[in-house]
């Protein structure tokens, strides 16, 4: 193993995760084999523990197993506050993890433990509970999400830890909800043998396919910016907009490592059949396998606004975001605000781990995505004949959103604090500051009415 990871330039724990991510597509493959739901239930939970204590060593599954019995305990024994339970005790658990392993560090220098796993692990746990408690609300209560994910019974335990286990999914995600996962191992819905699921082959080569490209773009781009060159001498002397599309670069190669990890993930969740979506609205109509899409790539690298790189971006995960914490702490048949929109991401900076740089990131992004709010606005405001106009203000949106992400993406790479107000002070905190602008600009000056009602209706 010493000379496999030699070979292809990583650590020996980094190795065993890769190795042990690869096989998750293997067994998500052989899952198909398995009769049964209860079977399926028993191989998610022991495939996922065998592939853990591959990646991450013989005590990473005690460290999953506090947030399932958080969960469980708390569904079996507090059904009416289980959710808020399982909330406040799944994620203090998860900090405290974050805290002792400070993860971020030794990523970084070539370490791997088992957070980034309990990351989604935490999420699922937690969105089960929600549902569960949603379960004993009324109908007219709940919003559109609410009701498609509330759970009526309460899981069998089998069906639980198989569902937070779920082989294709527990290493790197995506999260998905449980409601999916039942009716995946029980063959209904969606996945009802009288609707005739398609082949995932296609798919999963494709997903595969895309993988390799992105592994090989990270390992060709990534030694060639690194991020380290930014606080190096000579990057003081470069004018702004070199420095910036430095920045540019650091932020565009260590992307592609992502994508990487994700495209692995979508294959397995494709090939195991869970991905599928159901069928296009084109002829001849195309299976759909947007379950297990975590990332558009394109709409990342070619956002028209920061608003959309939520919907493009760990796609997943953003979805819960927005159902668990933005629509929750948003009046109920009102557009949550900016301090929705702050709560949201500092809940997800939290989540990623207490590095200065997590929360300097998501405090920009929910500047960046309130500022290209206030460009839409005045978007919708330029009359139908003005071509010219609409071209210009399409532009502007569409620098905005690619200046602010990789201003603000540096953080999210170093994590220190000193080094991310570094690179932020190199463009003059440029990226924080047009965004406040905008938003001040916004609040004090507003389109027509008759504007403003045009641009709530889309």
């Amino acid at each position: 193993m010493e000379d496999l990871a030699a070979a292809i330039g990583v650590s020996i724990p980094v190795l065993r995760f890769l190795l042990a991510f690869l096989a998750s597509i293997p067994c998500s493959w052989l899952w198909r084999f398995v009769p049964g739901a209860r079977l399926r239930h028993l191989y998610s939970a022991f495939t996922g523990c065998f592939l853990s204590h591959h990646a991450f060593g013989w005590d990473a599954n005690f460290h999953f197993l506090v947030p399932i019995l958080i969960g469980y305990i708390s569904m079996l024994l507090f059904h009416r506050h289980c959710g808020s339970i399982t909330f406040i005790g799944a994620f203090s658990f998860l900090i405290c993890c974050h805290v002792y392993y400070m993860s971020g560090d030794a990523w970084k220098e070539g370490g791997m433990d088992c957070t980034g796993a309990l990351m989604v692990l935490t999420l699922k746990v937690i969105s089960a509970a929600i549902n569960y408690q949603d379960g004993m609300l009324k109908e007219e209560d709940l919003r559109p999400a609410q009701k498609k994910n509330r759970l009526i019974l309460l899981p069998s335990v089998d069906e639980f830890v198989g569902y937070c286990f779920c082989c294709g999914t527990h290493l790197a995600g995506p999260v998905y909800e449980i409601q999916d996962y039942l009716d995946w191992t029980a063959d209904k819905g969606l996945w009802s043998s009288s609707q005739k699921p398609p082949s995932p082959y296609g798919g999963a080569l494709r997903a595969f396919l895309q993988a390799l490209l992105c592994m090989g773009f990270h390992t060709y781009l990534a030694p060639r910016f690194p991020v380290s060159r930014i606080f190096e001498p000579q990057y003081t002397e470069w004018g702004f907009w070199k420095r910036w599309g430095y920045q540019w670069l650091v932020g565009f190669s260590v992307r592609w490592k992502y994508y990487f990890i994700w495209s692995i993930s979508e294959t397995a969740v494709i090939i195991s059949g869970l991905g599928f979506g159901g069928w296009s609205e084109s002829e001849p109509s195309k299976p759909k396998w947007n379950r297990a899409m975590n990332v558009d790539i394109l709409g990342v690298e070619l956002a028209e606004s920061s608003a959309v790189l939520p919907l493009v971006w760990n796609i997943h995960v953003s979805t819960w975001l927005r159902v668990y914490v933005y629509e929750r702490v948003s009046r109920k048949g009102r557009k949550g605000g900016f301090f929705e929109l702050l709560a949201t991401q500092i809940v997800s900076a939290v989540w990623h781990g207490l590095y200065a740089g997590y929360i300097l990131f998501f405090i920009n992004s929910a500047l960046m995505i309130a500022g290209s709010r206030v460009i839409y606005r005045w978007q919708q405001a330029i009359p139908e004949g003005s071509w010219f106009l609409k071209k210009i203000f399409w532009a502007i949106s569409l620098f905005y959103a690619a200046f602010e992400l990789n201003y603000a993406c540096i953080g999210f790479i170093v994590l220190d604090l000193r080094q991310t107000l570094q690179s932020f002070s190199s463009l003059y905190y440029a990226g924080s500051l047009i965004p406040v602008g905008l938003i001040i600009f916004g609040t004090v000056v507003r389109p027509p009415r008759s504007v403003r009602s045009k641009a709530k209706k889309t």
